[in-house]
């Protein structure tokens, strides 16, 4: 068909023919419409910078949804998912006094801190949790996440991980891939949001379960969409049915349904020439969207949080049976409810506000087993859920946290550790049963097969069908680091 502007009828535009054929209220509204079929970002663009229309992605898919899960604080790989007896054999020691001293020093000083009481160079702290090994596959699993390692053949572990921040700013760049000192940019999330759209127009595109970071860690910018538009940026509920989100319903005897739908209609009428008139303001595109989003979510929200309707031994499943795995169950189960009702992107906090709960500097023993035992069996249930719902193979799982924690003694504790650290990936066409990349021997450096976190995200996208290259705003060039190379070797 012929698209030229000369073929079309004179005074008419695309979005006044859109606008005059019918654009209705609630789902309809005009920014919604021109943000959902591309018009917003290809008309009046050179044909060059023209992007792909929202929900046709780049290549077939392996994956529709994500449920991306972050611990904030910064975990320990090397007494979760990249276990290191060598801790033990060495215990108490400083570097100097290993067989890894040459490798491991800069400058001539231990690169693993410092300790007057040992001529100002910190020792090595052993193992502060047992481990074993799990599945056909062998992996070798600490005893903090016992439920997570049944699940071992499903899981692709990345062990060569590093970052650019030494402080929890690195919760910010694990979402955005850039240093926390370039503060908002699009999250992974966001990127999903903007290149997809959602599968169910009563739900969210993006949706943020439990309490995210910190302001000294990001706050809002770890699930905000930055210069893709206020309509991307992830969409916080709470896991209570009664009181998902601010200002979901009316309040009680102030407006009838009807009245509701009449308003919503004249507000239709509103957008769709405010639409015409300013098509390019992404703040009213968000609005326009939020009302109409709003007015559908005030039935389906509801809905998808009454995990009372789950058979018993799948609340079980979860631990929504016990007291101290209840919480974090209860958003893993939403999680699944949401990605089965065509949500893109769930991405779920644990230990959020300052710089993160799993900040272990003292006591990790005591930390990480009570933390670790909040999410181990919500994790693992999700997993086994589904793969016995068959969700598994089109839903893609993440595992991560900012960095790791230092081999070295902070007292009764980890330092930060961003040099090295893990994450794992399940589902959505991830080959199950890897592990991929390797740090030395002491879990200090990331050694072989190193990867930066935006290969994290670039290997999502290439599940999803997303080539991040394609998704450039024009005008917004990014830098190859910004966006990251596929790890194929975990792959099926």
């Amino acid at each position: 068909m012929n698209s030229s502007r000369e073929t079309r009828c004179a005074g008419v535009s695309r979005r006044s023919f859109l606008s005059d054929t019918g654009m209705g209220f609630t789902g309809l509204a005009l920014g919604a419409m021109l943000f959902r079929d591309g018009v917003a970002r290809a008309e009046g663009k050179d044909s060059t910078l023209w992007q792909p229309p929202t929900g046709f992605p780049h290549q077939a898919p392996r994956a529709r949804s994500v449920i991306w899960i972050f611990l904030c604080g910064g975990v320990s790989h090397m007494e979760s998912f990249d276990v290191k007896p060598e801790l033990n054999r060495f215990a108490g020691k400083s570097i100097s006094d290993t067989p890894y001293a040459s490798v491991l020093k800069t400058e001539g000083k231990d690169v693993i801190g410092a300790n007057p009481a040992h001529g100002n160079r910190k020792v090595i702290l052993p193992l502060q949790t047992g481990f074993r090994t799990y599945g056909e596959c062998g992996l070798v699993v600490g005893d903090w996440f016992r439920h997570v390692g049944q699940c071992a053949d499903e899981l692709a572990v990345v062990r060569s991980l590093w970052t650019i921040h030494n402080d929890h700013g690195a919760q910010l760049t694990w979402q955005t891939g850039r240093h926390p000192r370039e503060l908002e940019h699009p999250t992974l999330g966001s990127w999903v949001a903007y290149g997809l759209g959602t599968l169910n127009e009563n739900l969210p595109e993006y949706v943020v379960l439990g309490v995210p970071t910190g302001d000294c860690c990001g706050g809002a910018y770890t699930h905000g969409a930055s210069y893709l538009g206020p309509e991307n940026a992830g969409v916080r509920l709470g896991t209570d049915p009664r009181d998902p989100l601010p200002f979901l319903r009316p309040a009680e005897g102030s407006i009838t349904a009807e009245e509701q739908v009449s308003n919503l209609s004249l507000l239709g009428k509103l957008n769709r020439l405010a639409g015409i008139d300013y098509p390019d303001d992404a703040n009213l595109r968000a609005r326009i969207k939020s009302y109409e989003l709003a007015f559908q979510m005030q039935t389906s929200v509801p809905e998808t949080l009454q995990l009372e309707r789950e058979p018993e031994h799948i609340r079980k499943m979860y631990g929504l049976d016990q007291e101290h795995t209840k919480a974090f169950g209860q958003q893993c189960l939403v999680a699944r409810r949401l990605v089965e009702r065509g949500v893109r992107f769930v991405q779920i906090f644990h230990g959020g506000g300052g710089g993160g709960a799993w900040d272990a500097h003292s006591e990790i023993k005591s930390n990480h087993t009570q933390l670790a035992a909040q999410v181990d069996q919500p994790i693992a249930g999700l997993l086994k859920d589904l793969r016995q719902r068959g969700m598994l193979e089109d839903t893609l799982v993440v595992f991560g946290t900012e960095f790791g924690r230092s081999p070295g003694a902070e007292g009764t504790g980890r330092d930060h550790h961003p040099q090295a650290f893990s994450a794992w990936l399940a589902g959505g066409g991830v080959r199950g049963g890897v592990q991929y990349g390797q740090t030395d021997e002491l879990g200090f450096h990331a050694a072989d097969n190193r990867r930066y976190v935006t290969d994290i995200h670039a290997t999502v996208l290439h599940q999803l069908g997303l080539d991040s290259r394609r998704l450039e705003v024009p005008g917004r060039k990014r830098v190859d680091l910004d966006h990251g190379d596929v790890i194929h070797g975990i792959l099926g």
